[in-house]
Parts: C-alpha cells; structure tokens; sequence
C-alpha cells in the first residue's frame, strides 16, 4: 500500500490499523530545538476522542501518545519523531457477522478490488481510527506554528442544514473558546442547541447526518508556491485525503462563479500604518497560491455517516444480493463531522508547517 505520507519537508507517515495493537506517526524534517512533551500531542488526542457526550460514538479511547524518538530532555533532535498510540478498547467481535458483506458507503468493495484483501475488523486502514496519527502529527506542527506566530482553528459551521452566524475572524482566540466549550464544537451557541436537537432526533430514527467545518488560519504573507503546491491546493489535497470528505472551497468558493470581477476582486488598501493589506478577501487569503496575510479562510463538506442502523440492501462476496444490518452494539458517530474539528484542524497544521519550511528556501 502505498501514499502513508504528507509533506515535503515536514513529513508525516502514519501506520497501524484500528483493530490493531496500535496507530503511530513517524514525522520527519522537524527542527531541532523545539520545546515538545508528551502531554502536548495528548491535550490534542483528548480533542478528538469520542464517548464525552451523546453526539459522538461511545467507543473509549482513551489515547495517550508515546514519543519512541526524536526528542531529548524536551526538545526535538532533529531526527524522526516517532509517535505511538495503543488501541486500547477495540471491539472486533461487532464485526463478525457481517464481514461477508459488501458494506454500503464504506471501502471494504474497493479495497477487495484493489488488493485482494481487507480487514474487516474496524475497517483496517480505511477507519478514521488512522486520523489519531494524523492529530499527533499536526500537534508538533502547531507547536512549530507557534514558534512563528502563526495560528490555525476549524469549527463546525453547519451540520444537517442547520448553519451558524459567521463569526468575527480577527480574533481566533475568541471563536476557539466558544468552539471548546461546545460539546460539538460549534462557536454559535443558538445553532449548536439546535444541531444538538437535530442529532437526537436523527439517532432515534436510526441515521446519520453530514455537516461542513470551516478553518480560519492567521498565516504572513508569502506561504505557498506556485502551480502544483499552490497552497489552497495542498489544504485541499489534505482535506480531501480525510475519510468522509467530499467537498472544499476556499474565500467564496463556489459562491464566486455568481459574481462579477468587480465584486469579487479584493482591492489593496493601505492601515493605519501604511501597510498593504486587503479590503476585502473573497479570495480566502491567497492570490497565486500564496498566502496574502489576510485569515486564510476555508470550508470542508462531509457526508453523512455511513455506519447507521438502518436496514440496506447490498451484496455478499459471494456476489448474491442480501440485506443488510449493522450490529445493535455497533459504536459509530452520528455525524463524523463533529470529531473532525480537531482533525481539520491539524491537517491544516501540517500544511502551513510544511508551506513554512519550504518557503525559507524561496530567496536569500
């Protein structure tokens, strides 16, 4: 199997599968010198954990992070960072009864297509248990982001159609308190009260609903490089690299195929102390695929969860026609989408770490 890893520079390779021993992450290319502990990747891993509340899956996991290398005495070496994250309450038996079964909405059929096997328990490397390596990875990117002033959150914006007030974007301390202090990350109190109503309701007619996170980094000017790593395009290949994501815009997206160029183009101002800045940013925070130093701004869609309760129709291997069923003690989100902020979040990490250390070689 081959594409385990992210970045140029900072790279991450991630392994393990979600019904083995464990997960882990090997990251390379990050500078020495660099302040990192355990209970940093932890405080990251507690983010995206499940079984808090009665909107994700009840699964435990409880994850703590062992850093194997790289770091001495507290700081980083300079060499491989590697990371390791026991599975520690995986439950194979929920699964028995329908490994023989193509499962719809999952990658069990393409998996057989492509390598002649696929295990079954958890969905092997196709689970978004792999994403935990992923949120490991881009907590030691935040720490180098930090290093640089540069600062990234993602919330939930709307999910099951219900969508929350844009929030002030100058301020990203603010929007990341109220995203914490919501049990599904979401900065806007009156909707999040309503998406909770929503998930109930969904759970009790055994389904699932999709939703949309939005990203807000604070990034200079000068992050990307042209043509094939533009830097919306690398937010959009780690965005789209995520299990369940099926859509990305950035600035107005979509919405800018409906406006005029002289309602879309950002014109160039001057601030209070004379210093280029954008009146405007329709286009998200970068021309050229080079960050602009305006809030690099951006949404990533998710479907539904596709493990629900619902009777389905599918096929067995044997390639009959045969209903079917998900366990009754099958654990799953209702909606992925919620668990995701913190994921988006550090894949969004990885990529300005990356974009950062590949542009200290743009000129002298």
């Amino acid at each position: 199997m081959a594409s385990n890893f992210f970045g140029q520079i900072f790279r991450i390779t991630t392994f393990g599968e979600s019904h083995g021993p464990g997960i882990g992450v090997v990251i390379d290319g990050c500078p020495a010198g660099l302040c990192l502990e355990e209970r940093d990747i932890c405080e990251e891993l507690a983010l995206r954990q499940p079984g808090k509340n009665l909107y994700t899956s009840p699964r435990k996991e409880g994850d703590f992070a062992e850093i194997l290398s790289g770091v001495f005495e507290g700081k980083t070496t300079g060499a491989p960072i590697a990371i390791f994250i026991r599975n520690k309450d995986a439950d194979s038996a929920q699964y028995e009864a329908i490994k023989d079964l193509y499962r719809p909405g999952h990658a069990n059929f393409t998996y057989l297509e492509k390598y002649g096997i696929f295990d079954y328990r958890g969905a092997g490397r196709s689970s978004a248990r792999e994403t935990a390596a992923r949120v490991a990875g881009g907590a030691v990117a935040k720490k180098l982001l930090a290093h640089c002033n540069i600062a990234c959150t993602a919330f939930v914006s709307e999910i099951g159609g219900i969508a929350i007030s844009p929030p002030d974007l100058s301020n990203l301390q603010t929007i990341r308190e109220k995203t914490h202090a919501s049990p599904i990350f979401c900065p806007d109190a009156i909707a999040a009260q309503k998406i909770m109503q929503k998930i109930s309701e969904i759970k009790e007619e055994k389904d699932s609903l999709g939703g949309i996170l939005s990203c807000v980094a604070h990034a200079p000017p000068g992050l990307g490089d042209p043509v094939y790593c533009k830097l919306e395009a690398m937010l959009a290949f780690a965005m789209l690299s995520l299990p369940a994501t099926k859509g990305f815009e950035i600035g107005s997206g979509f919405g800018s195929a409906r406006m005029r160029g002289s309602e879309h183009n950002d014109p160039f101002d001057l601030d209070e102390q004379g210093k280029i800045r954008l009146a405007t940013n329709f286009a998200g925070g970068t021309l050229g695929g080079i960050s602009t130093g305006a809030p690099i701004l951006f949404k990533v869609a998710f479907k539904p969860t596709s493990s629900i309760q619902k009777p389905q129709a599918t096929v067995n291997l044997q390639g009959e026609k045969a209903p079917f069923q998900m366990p009754e003690t099958g654990r799953h989100d209702p909606c992925v989408a919620i668990r995701a902020v913190p994921i988006v979040e550090a894949m969004t990490a990885l990529v300005l770490a990356d974009a950062l250390l590949l542009g200290r070689c743009a000129k002298l």
